[in-house]
């Protein structure tokens, strides 16, 4: 999985409606976030990133903030950092261990755990923030700066489960347009599926497309208009991937016929005004899509990495979607504003 969240320092273009004109979008993120004061679970006090990031979040008071370790530890190894302000919680010596594992044994015993296996398991820091995310006693959860995405993932899916009537987890990234870009009228761009899912039925690819603007709505403060991108415009193409696309915008249209949501079109048609006038004509998204739904993680990634490297974006993300509570993964290679960014976006993701 690429990167998480990238540092954002420049300031965002007078061309950008519906955010705070003296910042950043993050910055924005970070103001509503404080606003919100949701306890987000931290779930690697071994890592020095992440407990320099609960510091800078308490300071900030961006959210209140539990990080799961050994505090002797985490203070010994981190003696410049000021952990006042700080829950930490150490798993395997919570007085609510015995209420976690007894949750997870009724979880999963159908699929063959024992009790004996869900007391251990509940120590694991990721499945004991997880259990924590279940239990309404923190309100989302950013892990992965030192586990890989399936450890991560792995808990989430087994214990927060998908939101009601969601089958699919998806991912997006929030890709922040350089000054002057023509073609970004709210100086963002929302691009999905680019770092989770392989491949999509049309089902998966409506979600994906709903969940989305859901996400543009809430974290953006924008208005949604969404486009299921294809190599065909319209039916100009005739081909079983154009087709999936087609099923997919049949599918989102019928579950919220009220968004502005539109396809298959290609990417010009999508985001240029004249090329939509030639190809999509009757379309009010073509043209001005702000919403990007790739038909498949291949192209979306490819998609965000050449708009991020030759178009100058800013990429924020993946950032998971579709969980019942907010869960992130991080990246390995992250630093500790990326942190800090997850923090906020996964605060507004618990609204």
């Amino acid at each position: 999985m690429a990167g998480f969240f990238s540092e954002l320092k420049k300031s965002v273009s007078g061309a950008v409606r519906k955010i705070n004109e003296s910042g950043t979008i993050i910055e924005t993120v970070k103001k509503k976030a404080i606003e919100r004061q949701k306890k987000i679970v931290l779930c690697e006090g071994e890592d020095s990133r992440v407990v320099e990031a609960a510091a800078r979040c308490v300071e900030e008071k961006i959210a209140k903030i539990v990080l799961l370790g050994n505090a002797e530890e985490i203070a010994g190894r981190n003696p410049e950092v000021d952990l006042t302000g700080i829950e930490i919680v150490d798993p395997a010596a919570s007085p609510k261990l015995g209420e976690y594992a007894a949750l997870l044994y009724e979880l999963r015993k159908s699929k063959g755990m024992t009790e004996e296996q869900a007391q251990e398991t509940a120590k694991d820091a990721t499945f004991f923030g997880a259990l924590m995310l279940k239990s309404g006693d923190a309100d989302g959860m950013v892990s992965g700066a030192c586990h890989s995405t399936a450890n991560t993932l792995r808990p989430a899916l087994q214990i927060i489960k998908t939101a009601p009537g969601v089958k699919y987890v998806s991912s997006f990234n929030l890709m922040v347009a350089p000054g002057g870009n023509r073609y970004c009228e709210d100086g963002m761009l929302f691009f999905a599926d680019c770092g989770l899912n392989p491949t999509y039925t049309p089902e998966g690819l409506a979600e994906c497309a709903l969940a989305t603007a859901k996400s543009a709505k809430e974290i953006g403060g924008i208005e949604p208009r969404v486009a299921m991108l294809s190599f065909s415009t319209m039916g100009s193409a005739k081909h079983d991937l154009v087709t999936n696309v087609q099923e997919a915008t049949r599918i989102a249209k019928e579950l919220a016929p009220d968004l502005k949501l539109d396809g298959e079109l290609q990417f010009d048609a999508a985001i240029v005004p004249d090329v939509a006038k030639l190809k999509a004509p009757m379309s009010e998204v073509a043209g001005h899509a702000n919403v990007l739904i790739f038909p498949d993680l291949q192209s979306g990634n490819i998609g965000y990495k050449i708009a991020e490297r030759l178009g100058g974006f800013e990429a924020i993300g993946p950032i998971c979607q579709g969980f019942a509570k907010p869960v992130n993964d991080l990246s390995r290679g992250c630093k500790t504003e990326d942190i800090v960014c997850a923090v906020a976006v996964t605060a507004l993701q618990a609204e």
